[in-house]
């Protein structure tokens, strides 16, 4: 999210979580004022191979709950991370994932975030607007609670209904750039078009 009146817009159909991107590269650059949300929401702070110092700063002046690792950061950095946050803070830490992604990388991270997310290898970090192919998931060797991300639009809710039918720890949908009318700009009717198609156990993050 980036303009305050779109933030209100879309915290009004009460997503379990808004997300702000902190990496300046990015064309979504969040660098204002988080208006007033509902308790309910969660912020989300978007980071990409930040240090340590600039994430708590960030988390301190928009009281974020959660921190999202979109970057190459190991596990060694999220722990270090985790052990300086308050401990309400959440840790999501992003994986981008190719018909050849290896689980095996997940094994470190698990006792030093979250959640994962999964989201499609491409040029950017993230916001590439491209899918990946589930079937990958069916390789899932953990129980930790998972975010799907990735290109998901709103001719994916089905897709993602089904897949919550699944014994894949499917915790929350992550929509972006298929939600947007222009970067960092969500149309707030696909957004509540979304939330009523997704079936009620999942939760959808903006």
């Amino acid at each position: 999210m980036k303009h305050p009146d779109n933030i209100i817009e879309v915290g009004s159909l009460l997503p379990d979580y808004m997300g702000f991107i902190f990496w300046e590269k990015s064309a979504r650059y969040f660098d204002g004022v988080i208006p007033e949300l509902p308790k309910s929401i969660k912020k989300v702070g978007v980071f990409v191979n930040e240090t340590v110092e600039v994430i708590l700063a960030k988390a301190q002046k928009y009281d974020l709950q959660v921190i999202q690792l979109h970057g190459q950061e190991p596990a060694e950095f999220c722990l270090n991370l985790k052990n300086e946050l308050d401990t309400k803070i959440e840790i999501i830490k992003v994986f981008s994932v190719d018909d050849n992604f290896d689980f095996e990388v997940l094994k470190p991270f698990e006792a030093v975030c979250d959640y994962f997310l999964f989201d499609t290898k491409g040029k950017l970090p993230g916001g590439n607007g491209t899918t990946f192919d589930w079937k990958v998931l069916e390789k899932y060797p953990s129980s930790k609670p998972l975010f799907l991300s990735g290109g998901i639009g709103i001719e994916d809710m089905e897709a993602v209904n089904e897949i919550s039918k699944t014994n894949l720890p499917l915790y929350a949908i992550d929509v972006n750039s298929k939600f947007e009318i222009e970067p960092g700009l969500k149309n707030t009717q696909l957004c509540r078009d979304a939330l009523q198609c997704v079936s009620t156990g999942n939760k959808i993050k903006k």
